[in-house]
């Protein structure tokens, strides 16, 4: 499943016997997911899901394949991305970079002349929205 992007499709057991031997040449079993049908492409849209596989004859000759199977037979649905591991198990990280050790400040800075205002003092700025009365009708109003 190395070096190829597009989607593995995992059907359900009872799926496996049913297709029998239709289905067989298309899946491949893995040791680490078990088995599954790689695709380039999956159509979800409908009763079938529509899988599109790309190949080649012993001729030599490209084809492309597509098989349609009812949507209760698929379990589930995995994007693969190249370059990277597949399914559930152990897996290697590269190293983190070094961290870059900043140099500790000290008290350097001069100290603030005035304490910081996150929020404005309305009553001292004699503000308009806490003094002026709001415009229109003030008288107050039924209820619906």
């Amino acid at each position: 499943m190395k070096g190829r992007d597009g989607y593995a499709v995992f059907f359900f057991p009872q799926a496996i016997e049913a297709l029998g031997d239709a289905i067989k040449p298309y899946i491949q079993d893995s040791p680490v997911v078990g088995p599954h049908v790689p695709c380039d492409e999956v159509d979800t849209g409908g009763a079938l899901i529509e899988l599109t596989m790309k190949g080649r004859m012993p001729t030599g000759e490209d084809v492309t394949l597509e098989l349609m199977v009812p949507t209760s037979m698929v379990r589930m649905i995995v994007s693969r991305q190249s370059g990277g591991m597949f399914g559930f198990g152990p897996r290697s990280y590269e190293a983190a970079a070094p961290s870059v050790i900043l140099p500790a400040i000290g008290a350097s800075a001069p100290a603030a002349g005035e304490p910081a205002q996150a929020v404005p003092d309305s009553e001292a700025t004699e503000s308009p929205a806490v003094d002026a009365e709001p415009p229109g009708d003030t008288a107050g109003k039924p209820a619906p």
